[in-house]
This record gives C-alpha cells, structure tokens and sequence, in this order.
C-alpha cells in the first residue's frame, strides 16, 4: 500500500509539473503583451520596457518557469497583475461558486445517472431500454454552452421560475444562493450524467450475466436484493471510474458555464486572466483546477479497496 501511494504521489508530481510547464510554455507565445495591457495602449516604450524588467518578462522562459515552480512549491503563485492582489486569494474568493456549482452537478449526476442506467439494464432491449438510450444519447449530443442557453430561454425568459444569470451570494441565504446555481448545475451535469448513465447501464448488464446472480434468483431471493446486493455492488469499480473521471470534467467545464451563467466564479476569472493577459492568475487556476483532478483520480483508486476488497495494491 505505502508503496502505491508513493506512486501516486510521484505521478501527481509529475502531472503538476507537466501540466505547469505546458501552460507556462503556451500563456507566453500567445499574442499580447502583459507589460502593455497593465500600462494601457498610451504607455512608452521606456515605461513598457521598465515594467517588463521588474515583471521579470525580459528573462528567458527556462528562467521565469523555474523561479515560478519554486514559488508555487511555496504556496506562493505570485500576485495578480490585473487586480495586484495575491492569486492563491483570489482563487480562494472564488471557490464559494465554484465549488457548490461543481458539487451540485455532481449530485445531480448521481442521483439521475445510477437509477436511470439500472432502470435500463434491468429493461434491455424493452421500450424503457431504448427510452433511456435515446435520453442519454440528446444529452451528449448538446454541447453544456447550448443546454444552458436553452434552459436559460425557458426556465427563465419564458416561465420566469428562475433568473437568467448572476449570484445572489450565500449571504443573502441559502436557497437564494441554491437557485441561483441550479440551473447552471444542470447544464453542467447534462453530458457528463448522459455518460455515466451509458456506464452504469453497460456494468450492470455484465453483472446481471454473471452466474451467482442467476443463483440468487433461483433461490428465491427478491428482485430488490438481487439488484442491491449483489448486482449493484459488484459494478461499482466500472461506475465509480467514470464518475471520478467525469468529475474532473465538472471542474473544468465549470469554465464556460459561468460565462454563460455571469457566475463570479474561476472560470470567469480564469477567462478575464487570459484577455487580459494576466499569467500569474492564468497559471494559477490552471495548477488549481489540475491539482484537483489529479486528487479526485487518486481518491477514486482508493475507494476501489472499499468496494473490493480483494483488491491489493502491492
């Protein structure tokens, strides 16, 4: 165990550490220069020049990534040139939208995935097998861009349940703050519940196949408890994958809901850093939003020895 963990460990280092570079590498050969945006479009040569050199932009990229990396080891990802305020504070601030977003998408995704994927292994080749098929299927078809925008158009232009964008803010209550991220929360989860109900639908079968199942019923043993018991449990490890990798997908997909949405979360911030040509906020996001699927992965192949125990890491 000690030493899976340790390969873990290294493997999350590794990824951080590419990932890292990657972006560091493309932030700077894209056009724009961040010393121009700060100073405006007015500014002098001298003064762009001035600021470039106490911005350490005039060093060579090796340089600049690796006095970066040792910051970052720190827990320092360097000041935001847009706002002049530290990005770890930053990201923080941001982090009471984005991640109730993220975890009610995931909910939502739970909660309609598994049951609806059970209900449709338990009816193969049925009427409610092909329903369901067809339902996850227009899920993955509609890009979340669009799905929001439709649900935009009804729930809130047409009916008028909901509004259309913005954050209320969790100090104005609880189900304020809830409303105001429920319908991006279901824009976000479409495609990601329409695969995990593919998933769950496609693991349960393969269990269903399986010839204790087939002694339990025998036995006399209730539909409910066969499903419960012993299919269920048994095509969790298949499921579980897909739903640890789907919620990396809810974190970074986050970033172009809350575009559409007007949510001040990281991915606007994240996509103002970038027209903005702001690259300590724009690495930061990116090294916190890797980070976090990179933990999600590892806790998902730890929960495989509580589903199985029969599972060893050696």
């Amino acid at each position: 165990m000690r030493r899976y963990i340790a390969r873990r460990v290294a493997a999350f280092v590794a990824t951080l550490f590419f990932v890292s570079g990657l972006v560091f590498v493309v932030v700077r050969v894209l056009p724009g220069d961040p010393a121009l945006v700060i100073i405006g479009a007015e500014g002098s040569p001298e003064v762009a020049a001035r600021l470039r050199e106490s911005l350490g932009l005039n060093r060579p990229i090796l340089v600049q990534y690796a006095e970066w990396l040792s910051r970052a080891a720190r827990g320092d990802l360097g000041v935001s040139l847009q706002y002049d305020v530290p990005v770890g504070r930053l990201i923080l601030s941001r982090l009471p939208v984005t991640l109730p977003l993220t975890v009610m998408a995931a909910v939502l995704m739970a909660a309609t995935a598994l049951p609806l994927g059970l209900y449709a292994a338990r009816r193969h080749r049925r009427a409610g097998d092909y329903l369901a098929m067809v339902v996850s299927q227009v899920g993955i078809a509609i890009p979340g861009f669009w799905a929001g925008l439709l649900l935009i158009l009804l729930f809130s232009v047409h009916l008028g349940w909901v509004q259309s964008g913005g954050f209320a803010g969790w100090s104005s209550g609880l189900w304020p703050g809830v409303r105001s991220l429920l319908l991006p929360a279901i824009a976000l989860g479409l495609f990601q519940t329409a695969v995990l109900v593919r998933a769950t639908r496609s693991s349960v079968l393969d269990v269903l196949r399986e010839d204790y199942v087939r002694t339990a019923r025998a036995k006399g043993v209730s539909e409910l408890a066969v499903l419960a018991k012993h299919t269920l449990r048994n095509a969790m490890i298949p499921i579980v994958t897909v739903a640890g990798l789907q919620l990396g997908q809810l974190m970074a997909g986050a970033i172009i809901l809350e575009s559409v949405f007007a949510l001040p979360g990281l991915g606007r911030l994240a996509l103002g850093a970038i027209t903005a040509r702001d690259l300590p906020v724009v690495q930061g996001v990116t090294l916190f939003v890797a980070s976090t699927i990179v933990l999600i992965n590892f806790a998902v192949d730890l929960l495989y020895v509580v589903l199985d125990p029969r599972i060893r890491y050696e």
